[in-house]
């Protein structure tokens, strides 16, 4: 099938690649503003074919019953697939998101690492014998939950989508991945890669496809038993809704304002680099993107000034240039958000301190493109504090003491991340106790390892994802009891 811009690239359902009837999509690339190419989307039937195929392949005895070393065995060969292949996937998520080529070969290279970390777990992992209460033996196993639906976001397909299915398939799931509409070839590729190892059809279908349709099917598919969504609060909410209707399980990784907090006794150079490099990395699409600053007043004013010049030095670019520091927002209607916060910043009285627009650089014209921006004279109560902005923006306030501090910190809605910097521990460790964060780092930041759990407190989420529990999160708990 061809659409106006040439083929439609076919999604994957069972070992079947079919483009679909639903409403066929356009990926652009937001460096240039250049096609990637036409993709099929999957309708409300096409995701009951994926769900049936998954649920049919999950209850066959060899999936099932296959012993934790042989699962393990598989998903490490679709790890060496993904190494071998991971010059090209990286290329696929830059042309569909923007991120620099840099950071793309990385987080294939951590996509890899996901499969081989679950694999270890899988043929590791123990069951539990409980202590006896009486004349019985009691033992806790755990079970696959069957089906799972494994919903990602488009700023980092190669890890979080690698992330969620090799733990529900280390698990013993089955599972249908609906990728982001605006990078959904590195999903694709996977899968194919995934066949390439010898995984059995149907316990991998990608279905590619708008939120509202292809998206919504999934969700309120009643053979899904586990929902496993990264992205907005607003659409988890909504999938939480949805999913209790059924009694389905969700795991929730959802949004985040982390606080980002510079004591006067840090060590200022490298804390300038953390803070830095916490919220411009990824153009500042990032969950965990240490978005509001909290300086010690004392060090306040010479500390924004040094942050100010260091964010306007950033270098903003293509993707492919090993020069760019900063590349596009992952598309034009994402740029388009990122500048009316921060209009509505300027509304409600805060001072543009650098950035704030689009570069004017001709090179750049075509592409998605914002300048570093960071905003001072704002209260933390005000809407760019407490509304994620998904995009290379910063707001700086002061603080007077360690009270002040932490009580500005935990007045959002959000809990997902927090950065702490000094030199006096015994501070920072209260600091990290104190703070509502599923993640808190110390003298370092955006710091990550699939070997420690990951997720938010309060509106950020529910469960966790990654470490050595991670793959709990796509089983339930058995007890069976033999009596003496």
């Amino acid at each position: 099938m061809r659409g106006d811009n040439g083929p439609v690239r076919p999604f994957l359902i069972g070992s079947t690649w079919t483009v679909g009837e639903g409403q066929a999509f356009e990926s652009i690339n937001p460096a240039t503003g250049r096609s990637n190419g036409m993709i099929g989307g999957a309708s409300r039937a096409d995701v009951d074919r994926a769900v049936q195929a998954a649920k049919a392949a999950q209850a066959q005895p060899a999936w099932r019953n296959m012993l934790p070393h042989q699962r393990a065995a598989i998903l490490r060969r679709i790890a060496e697939r993904i190494e071998a292949n991971a010059t090209e996937l990286a290329e696929l998520q830059m042309r569909e998101n923007g991120k620099l080529r840099a950071e793309c070969v990385e987080q294939a290279s951590n996509g890899a690492g996901a499969y081989r970390y679950f694999a270890s777990i899988c043929e590791t992992m123990p069951s539990e014998v409980a202590p006896s209460r009486g004349e019985h033996l009691a033992m806790v196993l755990y079970e696959p939950f069957g089906v799972v639906a494994a919903i990602t976001p488009w700023n980092s397909p190669l890890t979080l989508e690698s992330q969620k299915v090799a733990a529900a398939l280390a698990a013993g799931n089955a599972v249908v991945l609906k990728p982001s509409e605006f990078t959904p070839s590195v999903a694709l590729r996977v899968a194919e890669l995934a066949l390439e190892a010898g995984l059995p059809p149907g316990l991998l279908n990608v279905v590619t496809g708008l939120g509202g349709e292809t998206g919504a099917a999934l969700v309120g598919h009643p053979d899904v038993r586990l929902i496993s969504f990264t992205g907005g609060t607003a659409t988890g909410k909504a999938i939480a809704r949805e999913a209790a209707g059924r009694m389905a399980a969700v795991a929730l990784e959802l949004g985040g304002k982390s606080p980002h907090i510079v004591f006067a006794d840090a060590d200022v150079d490298k804390a300038l680099e953390g803070v830095l490099n916490g919220v411009f990395s990824s153009t500042g699409q990032s969950c965990i993107a240490g978005t509001r600053l909290f300086v010690q007043r004392s060090l306040f004013d010479g500390f924004v000034e040094r942050l100010v010049a260091a964010a306007q030095a950033l270098r903003v670019g293509p993707p492919e240039d090993p020069a760019s520091q900063v590349a596009p927002l992952s598309s034009f209607v994402h740029r388009d958000k990122v500048e009316a916060m921060v209009a509505m910043a300027r509304e409600d009285g805060g001072r543009v301190l650098c950035g704030g627009t689009r570069p004017q650089d001709p090179r750049l014209a075509d592409g998605a493109y914002f300048l570093p921006t960071i905003i001072g004279g704002v209260a933390n109560s005000a809407r760019i504090c407490q509304q994620e902005v998904f995009g290379p923006v910063l707001c700086v306030m002061p603080f007077d003491d360690e009270a002040d501090l932490v009580a500005q910190a935990n007045d959002t809605a959000f809990g997902l991340a927090c950065g702490v910097w000094t030199r006096d521990f015994p501070k920072a460790w209260r600091v990290a106790r104190a703070i509502e964060a599923g993640t808190v780092w110390i003298n370092t930041y955006k710091r990550l390892s699939v070997s420690v759990p990951f997720g938010g407190f309060k509106e950020s989420g529910t469960g966790r994802e990654k470490g050595y529990f991670g793959i709990r999160t796509y089983q339930e708990a058995k007890t069976v009891m033999v009596g003496f």
